[in-house]
């Protein structure tokens, strides 16, 4: 899984991959050889070159908000974002005065449209699924604003880079 954390206004590339409690994270090209377990909702357990951390992760509903982390007596501000998911879901007009394309990354069809055209929506919100390679992925709405167009249907078959919605 890749992620991109950001901490005191910089930006990370962080790397996971986990075989059971062992994981390896590779941070800005750096990696490190962990044995994580959740101990209880929302406090881990990291071992790292025989040393014990104790983490715990402030629960966040809202995927835009930044988590509070503690480890030991440090807090840290972490936002996390997954950059599949923003080329799921982002495009390159996505500024907040112009409009925003919901754009395919990949052949497939769609399964569900979400919302109406009008509709008012949120940054983060569902507007499409879209089932590519049995797998189903829902397009979420880049910034807040209005949806003026849906140019999908349920049922249709997409190809890559087709604009699905366009939100001002």
């Amino acid at each position: 899984m890749k992620l991109i954390a950001e901490l005191n206004d910089k930006k990370h590339e962080i790397i996971l991959k986990q075989t059971g409690e062992n994981v390896s994270a590779e941070i800005d090209g750096r990696v490190y050889k962990l044995e994580a377990q959740e101990v209880e909702p929302n406090v881990y357990l990291l071992k790292h070159e025989n040393k014990i951390y104790q983490v715990f992760v402030s629960p966040n509903k809202n995927t835009n908000e930044p988590f509070q982390v503690n480890v030991g007596a440090k807090d840290f501000e972490i936002k996390l974002t997954d950059p599949k998911r923003m080329r799921h879901s982002a495009s390159a007009s996505e500024s907040e005065g112009g409009a925003a394309e919901i754009k395919t990354a990949m052949p497939g069809k769609v399964v569900r449209v979400l919302v109406e055209q009008g509709a008012e929506i949120k940054q983060g919100d569902g507007v499409l699924i879209v089932e590519a390679m049995k797998m189903q992925n829902e397009m979420k709405a880049p910034k807040d604003g209005i949806i003026k167009e849906i140019r999908a249907t349920e049922g249709e078959t997409v190809s890559a880079g087709d604009i699905l919605a366009v939100i001002e």
